[in-house]
């Protein structure tokens, strides 16, 4: 059998291209302008325009990114697939990849890890906050002066999101909040998060929910760690005591927080799953699976573990070409269910490859990793860039954050395939009145 033109029997792995060897992803040199870059129709042209008197004013290569990054968004290139009040300027959410790419051909620097959350809260905002809202928050968010995190799940309502409990009750222009969240990563150097309460007991549990942006440093706010098997507290739990929140932070409409939640949860997908980027071939955990294999010595190299490699980097090849795909053809600003098969399709990947990783490295990957606690300062949901030990481990929370696994087939079951849904006894009664344990 062969495999890329070679026998099995070769212990050496076919030549895969390395990310800064990959021309596939530039689609063309950093000096054409966006004119030529983009497509030619009209209101594509409008977009690179507006790109091209952005980079005409302002050089990426000279301005600190945070600075550039507010001057894309008073330009309208934020997120070109929103209004002007929000970052863009009403035009097709699939120029926005031609933004990114012509950006970082240029001298863009990427965003860091621990911005993440901007790829969740910002078209949640975008979609359901009002124009003062989109005005106030959109803008820091986007540049990362201000950092968000999520605060959703709970400990009695992680794969049941819609059976929360943390109450929120009307006083005047003000909410008064009491509860728990959990799994709430970064959320101790977070400036707001993204919160869903119970504002109404009376109502069934996917109505009478209440969507806010949190302000992280108010009075009754508090954030424990939580440690994890990394040795590292990423995640955390944050209480809520009496904490008092504006009716002004409040996105969405009073008991419309579902509808609200399900914007940030369909993006989270998606960025999870990488649908919201544009890696390049040959980047992410399988360039360190590869690395791992070139350090192994000759004898090492078996026909069977070359045939693994070669078979983790096809599907990692094959889930970055179907994100492509899709991203290209998006038709609106947020994902739909779909977003639930880039983050099924990664979960199992990443484990895949860390697993290989380990194993390639045998005794070797079992010492060498410091447990110590410690609170990071950024974000690795992938794992790869502090070592296959720390990305295998990381790689345990995969099929838990951002939906569980066996929620993300049932999603695509019953919302992609159109299956039958699975009976729900507790649909239609009111909150207060589904038993809990």
């Amino acid at each position: 059998m062969a495999i890329f033109g070679e026998s099995v029997s070769s212990p050496r792995l076919p030549n895969m291209t390395r990310p800064d060897a990959d021309k596939s992803s530039t689609n063309g040199s950093a000096h054409q302008t966006p004119a030529e870059s983009f497509p030619s129709e009209s209101e594509a042209q409008a977009v690179a325009l507006r790109l091209q008197r952005l980079l005409d004013e302002h050089d990426p290569r000279e301005l600190d990114a945070r600075e550039f990054r507010g001057h894309q968004y008073d330009a309208g290139l934020a997120w070109v697939h929103h209004s002007p009040h929000a970052g863009g300027m009403d035009a097709r959410p699939d120029l926005q990849v031609h933004v990114e790419r012509h950006l970082s051909r240029v001298g863009l620097t990427s965003r860091p890890a621990v911005e993440f959350f901007v790829y969740l809260a910002g078209p949640t905002i975008a979609t359901h906050g009002t124009p003062e809202q989109c005005d106030r928050l959109l803008r820091p968010m986007f540049t990362g002066e201000e950092l968000w995190c999520q605060l959703f799940s709970e400990p009695g309502a992680g794969s049941d999101f819609a059976g929360l409990a943390a109450r929120a009750v009307r006083d005047g222009d003000e909410w008064i909040v009491n509860g728990q969240k959990v799994w709430n990563t970064l959320a101790h150097l977070a400036d707001r998060g993204m919160l869903v309460t119970r504002s109404d007991p009376e109502a069934p549990k996917h109505k009478g929910m209440t969507y806010f942006a949190l302000d992280m440093h108010a009075d009754g706010v508090e954030v424990r760690p939580l440690r994890q098997i990394t040795g590292e507290a990423e995640f955390n739990e944050v209480y809520l005591t009496d904490a008092r929140i504006s009716d002004e932070d409040r996105i969405g409409a009073e008991g419309e927080g579902w509808r609200v939640a399900l914007t940030t949860l369909s993006n989270e997908r998606s960025a999870i799953g990488g649908a919201t980027s544009e890696p390049k071939r040959g980047s992410g955990p399988i360039a360190n699976l590869l690395e791992v294999w070139a350090s192994l010595p000759e004898e090492r190299r078996t026909p069977i573990l070359r045939d693994r490699v070669a078979g983790l980097w096809i599907g990692a090849e094959v889930n970055r070409l179907t994100n492509l795909r899709a991203a290209a053809a998006r038709k609106s600003g947020n994902p739909g269910p779909e977003g639930s098969i880039a983050k099924l399709a990664f979960t199992q990947m990443n484990k895949e490859i860390t697993e290989a990783e380990v194993d390639l490295l045998g005794s070797a990957g079992l010492t060498g990793y410091d447990y110590t606690f410690r609170r990071p300062e950024t974000l690795s949901v992938t794992g790869e860039n502090q070592g296959p030990r720390y990305a295998f481990m990381r790689a345990r929370a995969n099929s838990i954050e951002g939906g569980t696994s066996e929620v993300m087939r049932n999603i695509l079951g019953e919302q992609v395939l159109g299956l039958p849904g699975e009976p729900r006894v507790d649909k239609d009664i009111p909150w207060k009145d589904v038993p809990r344990s």
